[in-house]
């Protein structure tokens, strides 16, 4: 008679296992393309003592992207390997907070690089656009900064949302399907609003 598996084995399927290949190869590559533009701005920072605006969101954009990467693989490798520790209470979580945290980090760090090319390369004449050419680079650290507090928002909603259940168990029962819409709406509205 076979012994059935612990609940602390994988119980991994072939779809479950080629998935995590294919990922694993693109998250490598990925990150190592990330790193290489970290280290490349890492080596010009020691070498010229100061870096650029251009440079200070770049080397913040292949950092956030880096751990994304980082921790989504490990998101993945959990929900298709071992899906069972996603159940415990704080790892699914921080899971959820961190990969919102460091999505919205990199989505608003490659906003701002479009933004800081857009005012730098265009030829407006306008008087508000000729100030912000003059005065972005003193800009751009404060818009860093609430790029990054931004993102840290939204990673504290998300890490709220996966916190509370959102649908209780007499939701399938008739008539109860516009109660859990309610409620599921009520709980991901502060998120879509933020993003």
């Amino acid at each position: 008679m076979e012994a059935s598996p612990s609940p602390q084995q994988s119980n991994v399927t072939s779809y479950g296992a080629t998935t995590v290949a294919i990922i694993t190869v693109e998250v490598v590559a990925g990150m190592w393309i990330n790193a290489f533009i970290v280290c490349v701005l890492c080596i010009a920072w020691v070498k010229k003592k100061i870096l650029n605006s251009n440079e200070k969101i770049l080397l913040l954009l292949g950092c956030s992207r880096f751990c994304y990467l980082c921790i989504a693989w490990v998101y993945k490798f959990l929900s298709f390997i071992y899906p069972n520790y996603l159940y415990v209470h704080t790892i699914l979580q921080l899971a959820v907070f961190f990969e919102a945290f460091f999505n919205h980090c990199h989505l608003w760090f490659s906003a701002s690089l479009c933004s800081f090319y857009c005012i730098k390369i265009a030829n407006f004449r306008n008087r508000s656009f000729i100030y912000l050419k003059v005065k972005i680079d003193r800009i751009v650290p404060w818009l860093l900064l609430g790029s990054g507090i931004l993102a840290l928002a939204v990673g504290i909603v998300a890490y709220d949302i996966a916190d509370k259940p959102h649908c209780n168990s007499n939701s399938t029962g008739r008539g109860n399907f516009g109660t859990a819409n309610i409620k599921m709406d009520k709980h991901f509205f502060p998120s879509f609003f933020l993003a």
